[in-house]
Order: C-alpha cells, then sequence, then structure tokens
C-alpha cells in the first residue's frame, strides 16, 4: 500500500471552506480534495508548536508532557523505522529548517531518503559578510538578514522552497511510479511566517495596498496592542497569509494532479494535515506560544482519502490528533502498532462512520498549561504560579538553537525514568519553558486557568472556570486520568496543583 502524508506548517483550520464557508481564502485544489476525501472536524494538536508536533507524528505519543523543542530520543520507535523494517521505502521531502538547527537531530534520518529545501526562515545558507541589498528602511516586526540573503536565490516562485519541496515529491512519485509499500511524507513549510509571496497571489487579495511601511511579513510574537502595530498593518498581515496559503494550495494541486497523472491516487492513502495554528490580531495576539491554545492554535485541519475512497465527502466528528498518523498507516499497512503508542487507528472510521477513537484529546507546551478536549468542553488548566517541580527528561539535551542546562549542571539527575524504556536519561530542573525562555514574564498570559463550553461558545470568550464549580471539578478529575493514561511525569500534576 502507499501512502503520502502532506504537512503543511501552520494552516490555520478557518482558513479552510471545508471548515468554514465564510472564509475568504482562495483553496481550490484543497476543496476540491475535501470532497474526494473525509473531514475530521474534531481534530486536535498535541504537542506544540513545530518539533514537539513532528515528534508526535512519528512516535504516536505525545512529546510535552516530557521534555519541550528536541530531537528523536535513542529510544524512540519510531512510523518510518518500523515501515523500514517491513519492507515499507520511506521518503521526506521539506522546506522545513528546524530539521537543520539543533533542536532537530535524528529525524530525518528515520527515513531510508530525505531530501532538503534551503533557504526558509533563518536558514544559514547564502554566506555574505556585507549586508544585503534588499533590506527595507522601514518595517513592522522583524526582518531577518539571513533570510534576506536567502530570497535573492528565489527570482521565480518555482524555486522558492515549498514549491521546489512539492515539485520534488511530484519527481520522486514520477521516478516510483511502478512501486507500491512505500511511504512519503511530503512537509511544506508554508504558510509558516515569513509570509514571502509572489504578487499576482496578493493581488487576489487587494494587492500590496494599505501598508504604511516598506515591509511586514514577520509578525512578532506580542499583542498587538504592545507591538505597535496599527489596524491597517494587522489587515495587510493577515492578507499576505491568506495569499500565501493560496499559493500553497496550488503547489498542494500539483501533487494530487501528479497522483492522478500516474494512475496512482485511486488506491493512495493521502492524509493532510498541520502541526498548529497561529494568531493574526484575534484577540490581541500575534503569533503563537506564548498564550493559551485556544482554537486558534489548537483545533487543527485533518483530510484523509481513504486508500479507495471510503467516506468521500463525509465528515467525521470523533476526536482526532496527529498521533494517530502513526497507528492508522501502520495499521492500513497491516503492520502490528508497537506497544508504545499512545494515539489510536482511524482505519475503523473508514468502514462504520460510529467507530470509536478516543473520549478526550490531551494537549500542551512543555512546562505551560496542560489542556484537554472532549469536543464539548475545553479545559485550560494553568500552572501553579511558581510552575514547579518542572523538568525536561532527555538522552538528548538539545532543544530550540541551544543546550539543556548550562546554566543548573549541578542540577541535572540522570535515572531510568521512563516504564518504556531502561535508557539512561537526563532529568534537568526547568525555570523557564524552553519555548518561550528568552521573555522575562514566560508564564503571564497563561497564569488563568479557563473553561469553554466550545459548543455554545466556540470563540472562547466565556470563562467558566470559577463559576461552575461542579462542572470544573468534573474536567480536573479527567485531566488527571488523562494525565495518567499517558505516561505523564509524577510531578505534573503536582506542577498543575491537582494532586
Amino acid at each position: 500500500m502507499r501512502t503520502v502524508l502532506v504537512l503543511m506548517d501552520t494552516l490555520r483550520r478557518e482558513a479552510l471552506s471545508c471548515y468554514n464557508p465564510e472564509t475568504i481564502v482562495k483553496t481550490p485544489n484543497i476543496d476540491a480534495f475535501a470532497k474526494e476525501a473525509t473531514v475530521f472536524d474534531r481534530h486536535w494538536i498535541g504537542s506544540a508548536p513545530c518539533m514537539p508536533a513532528r515528534r508526535d507524528i512519528l512516535t504516536g505519543r505525545l512529546n510535552f508532557l516530557e521534555r519541550s523543542w528536541g530531537p528523536i530520543e535513542p529510544f524512540d520507535i519510531t512510523l518510518p523505522k518500523v515501515l523500514r523494517d517491513h519492507d515499507v521505502y520511506t521518503h521526506i521531502t521539506t522546506d522545513h529548517c528546524h530539521y537543520m538547527r539543533t533542536g532537530g537531530e535524528g529525524y530525518l534520518q528515520q527515513f531510508n531518503t530525505w531530501d532538503y529545501h534551503r533557504g526558509q526562515e533563518g536558514d544559514p545558507w547564502i554566506s555574505r559578510i556585507d549586508e544585503p541589498d534588499n533590506m527595507p528602511e522601514t518595517f513592522y516586526g522583524r526582518v531577518r538578514r539571513q533570510y534576506q540573503l536567502n530570497r535573492t536565490q528565489w527570482p521565480n516562485e518555482e524555486d522558492m522552497p515549498s514549491p521546489k519541496t512539492f515539485a520534488s515529491a511530484c519527481e520522486w512519485l514520477e521516478d516510483n511510479k511502478g512501486d507500491d509499500d512505500f511511504f512519503l511524507m511530503v512537509e511544506a513549510f508554508d504558510p509558516h511566517e515569513p509570509f514571502d509571496v509572489p504578487d499576482k497571489y496578493m493581488d487576489l487579495y487587494g494587492g500590496n495596498t494599505g501598508l504604511d511601511r516598506d515591509y511586514y511579513e514577520i509578525p512578532q510574537y506580542k499583542r498587538v496592542s504592545e507591538a505597535g502595530v496599527p489596524e491597517s498593518a494587522v489587515d495587510y498581515v493577515q492578507r499576505r497569509y491568506a495569499a500565501l496559503v493560496t499559493m500553497t494550495d496550488h503547489w498542494f494541486g500539483t501533487l494530487i494532479n501528479k497522483l492522478k497523472e500516474l494512475d496512482m491516487y485511486e488506491d493512495t492513502m493521502v492524509v493532510m494535515t498541520t502541526d498548529h495554528g497561529y494568531f493574526l490580531g484575534e484577540r490581541d495576539y500575534l503569533g503563537k506560544n506564548y498564550m493559551h491554545l485556544y482554537n486558534e492554535l489548537a483545533h487543527l485541519p485533518l483530510i484523509i482519502k481513504f486508500p479507495h475512497g471510503e467516506r468521500a465527502g463525509e465528515h467525521v466528528q470523533q476526536i482526532t490528533q496527529n498521533i494517530d498518523m502513526m497507528p492508522t498507516i501502520l495499521d492500513f499497512m497491516g503492520i502490528e502498532i508497537p506497544d508504545s503508542v499512545q494515539g489510536v487507528s482511524l482505519k475503523p472510521l473508514a468502514q462504520d462512520p460510529q467507530a470509536k477513537t478516543k473520549d478526550y484529546a490531551i494537549f500542551g507546551y512543555h512546562g505551560m498549561a496542560v489542556n484537554l478536549s472532549d469536543g464539548h468542553h475545553t479545559y485550560l488548566r494553568a500552572p501553579k504560579p511558581e510552575n514547579q517541580p518542572c523538568y525536561e527528561y532527555t538522552a538528548f539535551p538539545t532543544t530550540i538553537r541551544r543546550v539543556l542546562g548550562v546554566e543548573c549542571p549541578e542540577k541535572i539527575e540522570m535515572g531510568r525514568y521512563f516504564k518504556r524504556t531502561q535508557y539512561p536519561l537526563f532529568r534537568i530542573p526547568i525555570t523557564k519553558p524552553g519555548i518561550i525562555d528568552q521573555s522575562d514574564e514566560p508564564l503571564k498570559e497563561v497564569l488563568e486557568t479557563k473553561l469553554f463550553d466550545i459548543c455554545a461558545d466556540y470563540g472562547q470568550t466565556k470563562n467558566l472556570a470559577g463559576v461552575d464549580s461542579e462542572l470544573e471539578a468534573r474536567y480536573i478529575e479527567l485531566l488527571s486520568q488523562a494525565l495518567d493514561a499517558y505516561d505523564a511525569p509524577q510531578e505534573q500534576k503536582e506542577r498543575l496543583g491537582i494532586q
């Protein structure tokens, strides 16, 4: 059997018409795909942001309860490794630059072969000592010198990294069109910022008018009111995001068309999803990582064309997460699912609309709030003000662009802490969550526990925590059970004040 998994970084659910008929974003190829596939309406984030989400996908386990952003661990049982052990060929093509940075070790090497397309974000690619001559004089947000150098290398749309990723996938399919039993992962960094997009796509959304400065492609991860960004600039960056989604949709369409052209589409499982959402001014927020995992970040798109088009055009209401991708793919391949996997196979849903998945989704950033949704309510449990005790467990103590524990080596312990492995691990005390440790007040946006009825209040505007004590007690108990079910380190309950 053949499987193609398409991961688009930062794809907001509400941008897609199959979820939001009111959207202004033009995605004709995803729209057409959704009609031929099955749309999952209650798909939730697991671990956030980028690399934790990828470890979720590749291991079928939640990363965030044990550690923050980091590499594949030596004891991880990964989807591509299991497939390779069963003679299923695995390949990934990507422009996701974090695989090449400190904290992204070991992911690509799980595959038989991998292809990387350079230049996104701050990828240290084009080497020039002198300042680039394309630096804007006035701008909102941030400008990356390295990115300005990199972007000189793509004079045409097809030269840009995400288009090259999709084109590379099409070439790989062409080269292997007579073969079966493969897993192809197509991972586009777009529509992640920088929201760099050719003018022809901006023209669909009012062009480049309305901005009183030269540049706004990389929002600061701040409240709008703190970033000094006017309403006109927020409107502009929203249109840039929409334009980039449309460009990404175009290249997704080339991949689907290639599968059809090669007569491989009908009997291939095609999965399309993302890692997390993004704030573009909603709730006064820009970016991600520092705020609660509201629906804008946590409620994700998932669209699956099952191998023979089962349940095409239908919507699924069962709860799902990206940790379900590994068991689903293995199940369809007829391969036994490892005991370490926490996700559930979605294969039964291909035949039975009433098939059970799970009662809730648990999700979060390491060292911040721990969250749970059963599809009716979402509970965002804040940590205690001191956020202690808090540890990262790892055999490879790297995280995003740095090494863990250098400020407290004398406090690092080592032992065998996990039931699933005898591999010795570092237990590193953490005083600031790794993903936002550059902030002097890293937890200021998540120190209030929140509980929302997302059926009656999808916009999450009415906090029921502290108001409906009986309802909150139910979710405290459910969260406590979930922490046990997902093998969370015991100090997580103490850190959250729910012992």
